[in-house]
């Protein structure tokens, strides 16, 4: 794998902060991660490609691994995509769970294991990815996106730690920042998002692309084999 590089000055990472700053932007915890320095952003080629996985992963899971050092609330790690632009919300839909699927593979292969907060099975109400060991909750973005909040420049997943949003609820903070997160969301969009839901009502996965779907709406994810189904006595 290659190490983690320093994409602090590529012209997309640039980009992408601009897009946080706006003044429209709703997300108040990701301005607060951009403000304290706690957004790390990684630029890579194609979302449609596993081009740059291999520089996505260890990238993720030095972050995992300064969040356990450091667990400060508000950080946040990004990988902006340089393209396509052309692709419309199903699209972006199918290529953000193909790099998630992969790095999720990935995660599996080296033996690291899922966060016992959350579940792997991508129907459940507590579902969350993990890597390696940390839970994440995934935000896309793409230009064709249909909430204004989503639509940025260029592809982009933004990986938020599952325990960062329970800090929040521990310190009575949770509520406060989500509602304010939903009143400023509404007043850009001119609406409420009809797929947000609280961890534990409803899976999650199908907030990660942005997309509204229907209930008859299944996520692509393959959760990796319980023991139980690799020894063939499922």
């Amino acid at each position: 794998m290659q190490l983690p590089r320093d994409d602090t000055n590529h012209p997309q990472a640039e980009a992408f902060r601009a897009f946080i700053r706006d003044a429209g932007f709703p997300c108040v915890g990701a301005k607060s991660a951009l403000t304290k320095g706690q957004m790390r952003v990684l630029v890579a080629r194609d979302i449609t490609s596993a081009w740059d996985d291999m520089r996505i992963y260890p990238a993720l899971m030095a972050f995992a691994a300064r969040y356990r050092r450091q667990p400060d609330l508000f950080q946040s790690f990004a990988v902006v995509f340089e393209g396509p632009s052309d692709l419309d919300e199903e699209g972006f839909e199918r290529h953000l769970w193909n790099r998630v699927q992969s790095l999720a593979d990935k995660d599996a292969w080296l033996g690291h294991p899922w966060d016992g907060r959350v579940a792997p099975e991508p129907d459940s109400p507590h579902f969350s990815l993990s890597f390696a060991g940390e839970a994440f909750f995934v935000v896309g973005l793409h230009p064709n996106a249909s909430r204004p909040a989503r639509r940025f420049s260029s592809p982009a997943l933004v990986f938020n730690l599952h325990a960062q949003f329970e800090q929040l609820r521990e310190a009575g903070r949770y509520e406060k920042l989500r509602s304010s997160i939903l009143q400023r969301d509404e007043a850009l969009a001119g609406s409420v998002n009809p797929m947000l839901a609280r961890h534990g009502e409803l899976s999650e996965a199908r907030q990660y692309s942005g997309r509204v779907v229907d209930e008859a709406w299944r996520c692509p994810f393959r959760p990796r084999a319980t023991d139980t189904t690799a020894s063939g006595t499922a």
